[in-house]
């Protein structure tokens, strides 16, 4: 009760039964949302940090393409999604299948995989017209942790890994490299 008192007094409430119970509960109201608010702000995307075993910037969390064009990792992204060419015979094949798909990529911006077969997946999707809201990309550091994101149930083991769903359901995986190309290995996990 003398830390509710000294909340009370210090915040000027004052003790009077019921005045003192509206107060308090507009007092915790803001309280939490105060809290709510930093813990929002804290999942917000294109976090950066310095990985603790590279010792250098990496993202983590949540991405989006506009995060992944700037920075440290821009530079590679940028380079790689000019260079990269897609034939329109394989772009119409794609559009006609990847309506009903969903896409999470699992990415590290440290990585040279990811350097490299990422902005070349994120080219072939903006040529598809591929809608952003269905694409979830996560940045992991070196350990393969997201930090503000559980990547446990994606069991991830190499980055970057692409993972494609369909009704909810997982119907296949490109991982590190693709085996014949990105295009190919695509096509054949969403016929």
């Amino acid at each position: 009760m003398c830390i509710f008192r000294y909340l009370c007094n210090k915040y000027g409430f004052e003790i009077n039964g019921n005045i003192v119970m509206m107060k308090t509960k507009y007092f915790l109201l803001v309280i939490t949302l105060m809290l709510a608010s930093q813990f929002t702000f804290a999942q917000g995307k294109n976090k950066v940090i310095i990985d603790p075993e590279l010792k250098q910037n990496v993202m983590i969390g949540y991405v989006d393409k506009e995060g992944l064009k700037t920075g440290e990792y821009g530079y590679y992204f940028n380079s790689q999604y000019e260079l990269y060419s897609i034939s329109d015979k394989t772009i119409s094949k794609l559009k006609e299948k990847m309506g009903d798909v969903a896409v999470t990529i699992v990415l590290g911006t440290w990585c040279g995989d990811s350097k490299i077969q990422v902005p070349r997946f994120i080219k072939i999707l903006d040529a598809i017209n591929y809608p952003a809201d269905h694409l979830n990309m996560i940045a992991v550091d070196a350990r393969k942790e997201g930090l503000v994101v559980d990547i446990k149930p994606f069991d991830i083991e190499r980055v970057p890994t692409f993972i494609f769903y369909r009704n909810g359901n997982e119907i296949g995986r490109i991982i590190e490299t693709p085996k014949k190309s990105l295009e190919k290995d695509l096509m054949k996990i969403i016929r």
